[in-house]
């Protein structure tokens, strides 16, 4: 399993809120409106926090686990990212990071003074510190900038049923679950040579045996990283898809641009606080 995938998975059983109240009956009203907010969605617990008072919102964040904990600020404002970043110590901000998607991730470093981040991305696991970096280089106003540095990705020779395997990742985004990128060893970012994409209609359509070298859709053509963001956000559009591919000099894979990212790049900046 690809360490992205692994990361992302979370390993406690999931229950019912009602079978757990007692757990939190004399744990106080902190620990119980954490527990509430816990089992939302991530953009309702956003809209739930920036309700509180700042305050509150300090000590909730304490309260909750590091994986929800960024889950929550994925769906915040920069602005208030920052707040609930900087009111954690170094180890905890640290492992909150390492939780984050590595586009996300490095939106919120890039806001921060030069000597924060470098602390934060040090204290990172360096696994997951070393995607953040290679996003914190480019221009935030280029494919790279708005790239995810971690899509699927396989080799033309696995098949068809095992793409539709990994795709199936209950912790994969939609939009990253919707096609393979298929490019030559190595199979993480930078890759080998990127050969193509094969998309899940597809996927379904073929026998299940089937190399994926043989099953590749014609579109989308790979989109150079450099490429400014307005003729980004043209390409996604013009070829109706959910991800585009993006690749260096060198025509290796370095990532993916999804729908959402592009959308998190044109809507207004405090969109998620409306």
């Amino acid at each position: 399993m690809p360490r992205s995938l692994a990361r992302r998975r979370r390993t406690r059983r999931v229950v019912a809120w009602s079978e757990v109240l007692e757990v939190f009956a004399d744990q106080g009203p902190l620990a119980r409106q954490a527990a509430t907010i816990n089992v939302m969605h991530p953009a309702e617990m956003a809209e739930a926090i920036r309700a509180l008072p700042p305050e509150r919102r300090r000590l909730l964040a304490g309260a909750l686990e590091d994986e929800r904990l960024a889950d929550l600020l994925e769906e915040m404002p920069e602005e208030e990212q920052i707040r609930i970043v900087e009111g954690l110590d170094l180890e905890r901000a640290a492992h909150v990071l390492d939780a984050m998607e590595a586009d996300d991730a490095a939106d919120l470093l890039s806001e921060l003074p030069t000597t924060r981040r470098d602390q934060l991305l040090g204290a990172m696991d360096p696994d997951e510190a070393d995607p953040v970096r290679r996003l914190l280089s480019y221009n935030a106003n280029t494919a790279g900038g708005l790239m995810t540095p971690e899509p699927v990705i396989m080799s033309p020779t696995s098949t068809v049923a095992e793409a539709l395997a990994r795709i199936r990742a209950p912790d994969l985004p939609p939009a990253l679950a919707a096609q393979v990128f298929v490019t030559a060893p190595p199979l993480e970012t930078p890759t080998g040579r990127y050969i193509g994409l094969a998309g899940y209609q597809r996927l379904l359509r073929e026998v299940p045996t089937k190399p994926l070298g043989r099953c590749l859709d014609e579109h989308p053509e790979p989109i150079a990283v450099d490429t400014p963001d307005r003729v980004v956000a043209a390409r996604v559009a013009a070829y109706d898809v959910v991800a585009v591919p993006v690749v260096d000099v060198a025509g290796r894979l370095v990532g993916a641009i999804t729908v959402d990212d592009v959308l998190d790049h044109v809507m207004p900046d405090d969109w998620r606080g409306r």
